[in-house]
């Protein structure tokens, strides 16, 4: 199983349809770490005020970074727009795990990263609530679309994954506007913070690359792409998209802890229970 110094998910947003847990826990099971950062957008709020979706393999990812934050892995968790509820807790930790509003992260080779979820660079969710909220609406519509769609292919024995939502962002003007003034928006406010690097999520949009002489890195997300970044021991970072990867790995070289399927947690409940 690969083994590296750190691994950083975001908008992974437990408690919807569009979560793709099992997906994350074969992740999971295939990479270890020393440090594992999620970058909110983790549990999904805004979507459970509208219905919940909590499903036991969103339980067992639950658990399983329980487990291992026992197991000595430092586990730090960025809350995000979708899960800020969660904001006014930072600076505690609940069941091993530490809430932080943003992270300094220096990795093998020197290098400061500042970890951030990004919804303080998005003006739309900054300043105009309800347009965000009908735009979270709209891109879980697709999801959902994208689910019946896959059912399709599916039973048509069309090979390989086709994401709706992602062709949209492709493909949509303004989508891609909005993505490219998010990354110049977050790079300006890392200038002025001295950093080598951020590592955010937010937009669904997975990527590494130079801007303006800072390494801007977005995780992505695990409802529509499946992608995650590693940090090896030598620094480097990597994407990881699951997808086109998961066929690599083969079963004798997961994780030998075997996942444990627990009884469906109400939602209430289980906040409970983390928050301690």
């Amino acid at each position: 199983m690969p083994q590296v110094r750190s691994i950083f998910l975001s908008d992974i947003h437990l408690g919807t349809r569009g979560c793709q847990a099992e997906s994350l826990l074969a992740f999971l099971r295939h990479h270890d770490s020393d440090n594992i950062f999620l970058i909110g957008d983790i549990i999904d709020f805004w979507a459970m005020n509208r219905s919940v979706h909590w499903t036991n393999p969103q339980n067992t990812f639950v658990q399983k970074l329980l487990r291992r934050a026992r197991k000595g892995v430092k586990i730090r968790f960025i809350p995000g727009n979708h899960d800020e509820a969660l904001r006014e807790h930072c600076g505690i930790s609940f069941g091993d795990i530490e809430l932080c509003l943003e992270y300094l992260h220096t990795a093998a080779d020197g290098k400061r990263y500042l970890l951030i979820h990004g919804d303080e660079y998005d003006q739309v969710t900054r300043h105009h609530r309800w347009v965000a909220v009908l735009g979270d609406v709209a891109y879980n519509t697709l999801v959902r679309i994208n689910g019946w769609l896959s059912i399709i292919r599916r039973r048509l024995n069309i090979p390989g994954y086709w994401s709706l939502a992602g062709y949209a962002k492709r493909k949509v003007k303004t989508a891609v506007s909005f993505i490219f003034d998010f990354e110049d928006s977050v790079v300006r406010g890392m200038r002025e913070r001295s950093v080598d690097g951020v590592i955010c999520g937010h937009i669904h949009a997975a990527t590494i690359k130079t801007i303006q002489g800072i390494e801007y890195i977005n995780c992505g997300d695990w409802v529509d792409s499946c992608t995650a970044i590693v940090e090896h021991f030598d620094g480097r970072m990597e994407l990881i998209d699951w997808r086109e990867c998961a066929t690599r790995f083969v079963d004798s070289n997961a994780t030998p802890d075997p996942d444990v399927i627990l009884p469906d947690v109400p939602q209430p409940a289980l906040i409970r229970n983390l928050l301690g």
